[in-house]
């Protein structure tokens, strides 16, 4: 047999094969990914628009709608300046700490979202540390939207770090070091130097740091106490009408998340495409 029909077996046994692991792939996200999304929107709208839009102008359902990009729009922004922070101070310096710092940040990543709900209200809850000084002071975090805003800051700090401190390693100090030694102030090499290089990555990270605040169930069904109207993000306010058998509404707050999350993988994919185009590897 010929050095070319060899090739040619081969080349059509390799496509083949990549036709089979596309096929797998695509029916498995169909079957997990696709059906399940496509039911929650089949769901919400099954009795007509008008009960859809009803269930999400109820008091209830605003309210958990308002406080889930509340909870979100302080979280993100936090996380931001942590984020920067810490990433630039790891990739850049060098310290004594740093690799507990590097452990801290990867805490949530470990710690299920329910024990650091847990850990919120031992501290700061009515027997806990802090409670009774807390009381004292008329302060009150837990079963309000304080405690709310704490544990999505906790669970979703690691994100916008994680995703800079491999790419500012990897783009080194040289550009920074040239800045100073041309009279740059600190501000001045962050702002025209760092900051440029790290935009689509940032941006990649304050999605994803997004995403899982709007999303997040389990340190905030810990820390919320369940009061409707008051202290339930879009999760927990799903879980209340769908344990109380109004599927309607419950698949029509779900149909947001949904839609949310959708758009955000939209976006998601917007800057991945725009930073292969400059050369920036983003991590996944």
């Amino acid at each position: 047999m010929s050095t070319q029909t060899n090739r040619k077996i081969s080349t059509q046994e390799s496509l083949a094969v990549t036709l089979l692991l596309v096929g797998i792939a695509l029916a498995y996200l169909l079957l997990f990914l696709g059906l399940p999304l496509l039911a929650v929107f089949v769901e919400a709208f099954k009795k007509g628009w008008a009960l859809y839009w009803a269930a999400l102008q109820e008091p209830d359902a605003w309210s958990a709608i308002k406080l889930t990009f509340i909870a979100a729009a302080i979280a993100v922004p936090a996380n931001l300046v942590f984020g920067v922070a810490a990433a630039w101070a790891i990739a850049k310096f060098e310290f004594k700490g740093k690799s507990l710092l590097i452990t801290l940040i990867d805490l949530p990543f470990a710690v299920s979202p329910v024990v650091s709900g847990l850990v919120y209200v031992l501290l700061f809850g009515a027997q806990g540390w802090f409670g009774p000084w807390l009381q004292a002071h008329d302060i009150k975090l837990i079963f309000a939207v304080p405690g709310i805003v704490l544990a999505t800051i906790f669970v979703t700090f690691p994100f916008i770090a994680r995703e800079l401190i491999p790419l500012m390693q990897a783009q080194g100090k040289e550009e920074e070091e040239a800045a100073v030694s041309l009279g740059a102030s600190g501000w001045q090499t962050f702002w025209r130097v760092t900051l440029p290089n790290i935009k689509w990555g940032l941006l990649y990270g304050v999605i994803l740091c997004n995403a899982r605040a709007m999303g997040e169930f389990g340190a905030v069904s810990v820390v919320s106490g369940h009061v409707r109207g008051m202290t339930n993000t879009m999760p927990l306010h799903v879980e209340i009408l769908y344990n109380e058998y109004n599927a309607v509404a419950a698949f029509a707050v779900a149909s947001l998340l949904a839609l949310l999350a959708v758009v955000t993988l939209v976006v998601k994919s917007l800057v991945e495409w725009q930073a292969r185009g400059q050369g920036v590897r983003l991590q996944n």
